[in-house]
Order: structure tokens, then C-alpha cells, then sequence
């Protein structure tokens, strides 16, 4: 069963549909001791980084998070739910992150259109688990405009240049983080989504 962190700030429907479609159990909660005991968990995120950390600390939910990825299971963040894995976000000041993951998210930068909203493809600097059969050059939905800049380079699974390279994936150890939307990803997304439940399962 995967636990999929509700609050209040997230895609939690389409996410739930997504992982239900490729058979898993899943539950939405804002319950500690059910993420806790949940075998995986995901973080969704749609909004800003400040509100979401307002958010989770309102709901008692900041050490429920950072044990849940500290404890070995199956960790997943997504767009928003990544960057707050991260030290601290720049958007409309500076907000202390859950300091999972060194680094700072700021906002993108070139000459581009932002929000970035749309399809742009992945090249895999290293091998992970959760991009297994996934080719370089595949593309997967964004919506964003802040991107996470970790500290340590060894954590970046994924980039995507959109007016600049960013960070459009991280993995250490038990814990993954994409800045797009598997969910919304198609095939693609869903091969990145059947990863993570198979690691799951593995785990169980």
C-alpha cells in the first residue's frame, strides 16, 4: 500500500487514479501513523513553497515526512512534493524546506516563457531504479517555475534544459523526487509509476 500525503496542496486525485490503474492499493491521508506505516509514500505538490510548508507544519505533518524519508521505504516527491525535500525554497522570500536534500530551489532562468507548462524530454546523467526502461530523450509533462539546485551533483537522476539544464529528477537512496508530472506523463510517466511501486513491492 502506498500513502499519499494529503495536505491540502497536491494533485492527489490524478496520482491516485495513476497508481490504481497499475494495481496498487493506495490511500490518501493526512494520518501520521498511517504514513508511517505505509510500506511507500509519495509527496504530491501543486502550489508554492512557502504555503505547502505552512501547510504541513499546520497539519503536524514536517517530522511525519522527514521519518517516512529517512526510514528506508520507497520515498516519492513530485513537482512541489520534490522541491520541499530540498534546504529551502526562494519563491516570495526564503522558506525553510524539510532539508531532506541539500540545496536550494529558485526560480528558472533564460529567456524563456514562465511558468514552464508542457512536454520537454529527460537525459539521465546516471542510472536509477525508478527511470528503468525509461529511453534518454523521453518527455514528460512540466508545470513549474522554480527549480530545485541540490548541493551534491551524485543526487540529480534526471535533467531538462527549458532556457537552462535543470534538475528535473533526484534519487538518494530510498528517496526519488520528479520535478514533472508522472501522472500526467502518459506512458512515460506511468513506466516511471510502475518503477516506483515495483520498488515498493520489493520492500514489502
Amino acid at each position: 500500500m502506498i500513502a499519499i500525503v494529503d495536505y491540502g496542496m497536491g494533485n492527489l486525485g490524478s496520482v491516485r487514479y495513476a497508481l490504481q490503474a497499475l494495481g496498487e492499493e493506495v490511500r490518501v491521508t493526512a494520518d501520521p501513523a498511517a504514513i508511517a506505516a505505509a510500506p511507500g509514500v509519495i509527496l504530491p505538490g501543486v502550489g508554492a513553497f512557502g504555503d505547502a510548508m505552512a501547510e504541513l507544519r499546520a497539519r503536524g505533518l514536517v517530522e511525519t515526512v522527514r521519518q517516512a524519508a529517512g526510514s528506508g521505504r520507497p520515498f516519492l516527491g513530485i513537482c512541489l512534493g520534490m522541491q520541499l525535500l530540498f534546504t529551502a525554497g526562494e519563491e516570495g522570500g526564503y522558506h525553510e524546506g524539510l532539508d531532506i536534500l541539500p540545496g536550494v530551489v529558485r526560480r528558472l532562468r533564460g529567456e524563456v516563457k514562465i511558468p514552464h507548462i508542457g512536454w520537454n524530454s529527460l537525459s539521465f546523467p546516471r542510472p536509477t531504479p525508478l527511470f528503468g526502461g525509461v529511453a534518454p530523450g523521453s518527455f514528460v509533462y512540466f508545470v513549474h517555475s522554480y527549480v530545485a539546485v541540490p548541493q551534491e551533483e551524485a543526487v540529480v537522476a534526471a535533467t531538462c534544459s527549458y532556457g537552462e539544464e535543470f534538475t528535473a529528477a533526484v534519487r538518494r537512496g530510498n528517496v526519488w523526487g520528479t520535478q514533472f508530472h508522472p501522472e500526467k506523463s502518459s506512458q512515460v510517466g506511468l513506466a516511471v509509476l510502475r518503477n516506483f511501486v515495483s520498488e515498493v513491492r520489493a520492500c514489502s
